[in-house]
């Protein structure tokens, strides 16, 4: 399940609890039944721990516990319902107009019926959570809370300590060395082909790195393939990969194929296609034919699981990767699981550490997710839990989800669940970037602040969670940090768990859907309008969308007026004119991206209604003329990246963006200022990034009253 029960009932019960809201319903005379309904979800959410784990084998629980997640749905977009009032009446009170003050304070007087729909709605909720509760009874479930919270702890992962934690390669990365250097044909294949989680990337990236092979070629460059062997698009990777710009709007197939044979011409290369799964000769050939331009001795190494695509290829040298030693698995997993000569401490441990080892059958990737889940815990006790625990027993088959990163899931903290669980809506290879992830969990409120976090931002505790499930190598592939901002992957099996956890909320609208179940609350979006039409008909509570082609405009308006509870859009690279005026409607929205659209102009000021809005991406929006009058009513707003042919950013910005921490201005020629009246303005703001605003001969004068600044950042001026 993308959001667990429990997470989600101690989401509601956290909004329920507050000292703001309860003021408010009493306000709006909805006490009494929001009462009820607190104290209900609190008696089901001590038994819902053991509902999760024993639902696979009892169906009739698992029905109960999806009925149980739609209401709380339903709790939770009231609940919201009557926040996003809240957030209107402060939005009207600082920043309205004389005539929006009184039209406001008529419609807010006469509001009977507005109250009277929302009062049937949580007298409806109450209800059915009755019922729920009296069908508990008939489980025998016990109750169980989860571990008090304590500050996690976890190894530091830098780009330098990932490399750090290669062990028993070395003759590996010799072997393949030799003949690569030595290659002295056109285009020379090397392939590495192992099992999943063998460690052929790592591999890979230990030959790509060192220092004999940077010296002998001229160019390199590294595409991750996976399931996608388009030419078009590999040739793009390949372009970018070597520091080029690609325009997905205008580039033909003619004029990447030119622009390749440009690249490549008279220099020695060296290309690493990741993770090739085409076996397809016909296709491997026309590649081919595409990188023949380059000088003798070009080596492409192309790392695969499947021995059939290594055939395929005609390679100089194949490289079999098999597993590591017993001694090289042991040393790893102690570099994981213990500070820097701390397992001489703990003879104990490193016995039960030895069993751990061998159930995890030579594979590294295993060895260092539960190394990671182990790091700095000394209860014999838990590590016994992880040696003796029944999920080795599991049949494993070629493919599937290996045992040690199922154990490591089902060991992690509820609030890191939730998180993990949500990137199913992100498909494999994905290149994660921490802002936009965390973000996400924001908008979804997977992100708590817990008493141990000492009142950090959301986006801190985030970025705590990134590096928490880094350690345990559910995220891997991390990049040096760019202004704060780095990114980051995630192995392929791990993306597999993903899917088998999260499968039933998520779908891909695709050419080839079929069938898609009730209980799905997120959607990715790969295919032609008609089919998205078709699809969300069937649909009704959908909290996420995510396109992965260029919409027509039509399917937007048809998404945004069929689905109320949406909490993230996101429209990147899109090409349409008019983002439709409905947009002000989606009263839940918290994430908005519509990034990159060369060809939209002005966006409607109803998006200005959008009170609960954190997340809104403008950046790649060069064509943008200048912002919407209003938008100093978007009080909530977090996250804001924006380009723009305007001079001034903010026309109407006096005392607004309080709540801003993160802005981001990207390819502003014409900008000269932030805001014309500098008080009051930005006062939480932490991060400010100038990229590409070759106007802005100097830092603004409001740089002096940002008392909370923590970088600020300013590159690619040209004056």
């Amino acid at each position: 399940m993308v959001d667990l029960a429990f997470g989600l009932a101690g989401k509601v019960l956290e909004k329920l609890g507050s000292f703001a809201y309860q003021e408010l319903c009493l306000a709006w005379g909805l006490q009494t039944d929001l009462k009820k309904i607190e104290r209900t979800i609190s008696t089901i959410k001590i038994v819902l721990l053991d509902a999760e784990d024993k639902q696979a084998s009892n169906l009739v629980l698992r029905d109960w516990l999806w009925q149980l997640k739609d209401i709380l749905y339903d709790a939770d977009d009231v609940i919201d319902e009557i926040e996003y009032n809240a957030l209107r009446k402060q939005a009207i009170t600082a920043y309205g107009s004389t005539s929006t003050k009184v039209r406001h304070f008529f419609s807010s007087s006469m509001a009977l019926p507005s109250r009277l729909k929302l009062a049937h709605k949580i007298k409806d909720i109450r209800e059915r959570l009755d019922e729920i509760k009296a069908n508990k009874n008939q489980f025998n479930l016990i109750e169980r809370r989860e571990d008090e919270h304590v500050m996690p702890m976890w190894r530091e992962m830098t780009h330098s300590s990932v490399e750090s934690l290669v062990i028993g390669r070395h003759g590996d990365k010799e072997k393949i060395v030799e003949p690569l250097m030595k290659a002295n044909g056109n285009v020379n294949v090397i392939s590495i082909v192992g099992l999943g989680g063998m460690g052929k990337t790592t591999l890979a990236k230990l030959v790509y790195n060192d220092e004999t092979v940077v010296n002998h070629f001229q160019l390199k460059m590294w595409v991750c393939v996976s399931t996608d062997f388009r030419v078009t698009r590999l040739m793009e990777e390949v372009l970018k990969s070597a520091g080029c710009k690609v325009n997905k709007n205008s580039s033909t197939e003619d004029t990447l194929q030119t622009r390749l044979r440009e690249l490549l011409k008279d220099k020695r290369f060296l290309l690493v296609l990741d993770d090739v799964r085409n076996d397809n000769r016909n296709k491997w050939v026309e590649l081919i034919d595409l990188l023949n331009g380059g000088s003798h001795g070009s080596v492409i190494v192309v790392t695969t699981r499947s021995h059939k695509v290594s055939s395929i290829l005609d390679p100089i040298y194949t490289h079999s990767l098999e597993g590591l030693s017993k001694e090289d698995c042991l040393s790893l997993f102690v570099k994981c699981a213990f500070k820097e000569g701390e397992d001489k401490r703990y003879p104990n441990l490193l016995s039960i550490a030895d069993k751990i080892v061998e159930k995890c059958k030579r594979v590294p990737l295993a060895v260092k997710s539960l190394g990671g889940l182990l790091y700095s815990k000394v209860d014999e006790r838990e590590w016994e839990f992880v040696r003796d625990s029944e999920i080795w027993e599991l049949e494993e088959n070629e493919g599937s989800i290996l045992p040690a990163l199922r154990l490591s899931y089902n060991q992690m903290p509820i609030h890191l669940k939730r998180c993990f669980a949500y990137c199913v809506n992100f498909p494999k290879d994905h290149e994660f970037n921490n802002f936009l992830l965390i973000e996400q969990w924001v908008a979804h409120g997977l992100i708590l602040q817990l008493p141990v976090y000492k009142k950090q931002e959301l986006e801190d505790i985030g970025d705590l969670y990134i590096k928490e499930l880094m350690s345990r190598c559910f995220f891997q592939d991390l990049d040096e940090p760019i202004f704060d901002m780095y990114t980051f992957k995630m192995h392929d099996l791990v993306h597999d768990l993903v899917l088998s956890i999260g499968h039933e909320e998520w779908l891909e609208i695709d050419s080839d859907n079929k069938d898609m179940a009730s209980t799905v609350h997120h959607l990715s979006i790969s295919s032609s309008d008609q089919q998205v039409s078709k699809f969300s008909n069937k649909l009704a509570n959908v909290r996420s969308i995510m396109y992965r082609t260029k919409p027509h405009v039509s399917s937007v308006e048809a998404c945004i007026s069929r689905f109320k509870s949406l909490r993230v859009l996101a429209i990147p690279g899109s090409n349409f004119e008019n983002l439709p005026s409905s947009i002000g409607t989606q009263k839940h929205l918290r994430y908005l991206d519509l990034s990159n659209n060369l060809s939209i102009k002005k966006l409607p000021n109803s998006i200005c209604k959008l009170h609960n809005l954190q997340t809104l991406l403008l950046d790649g929006c060069r064509n943008l003329e200048r912002l919407p009058k209003d938008m100093r009513n978007m009080i909530n707003l977090r996250f804001l990246g924006i380009s723009t042919k305007d001079t001034c950013l903010f026309v109407n910005g006096v005392c607004c963006f309080n709540s801003l921490q993160i802005l981001y201005v990207v390819k502003c020629p014409r900008l000269e200022c932030l805001f014309p009246q500098m008080d009051r303005c930005l006062t939480n703001l932490r991060i400010l990034v100038f990229v590409d605003c070759d106007s802005l001969t100097s830092l603004p004068p409001i740089i002096k009253h940002l008392k909370a600044l923590e970088s600020l950042c300013i590159c690619d001026l040209k004056k």
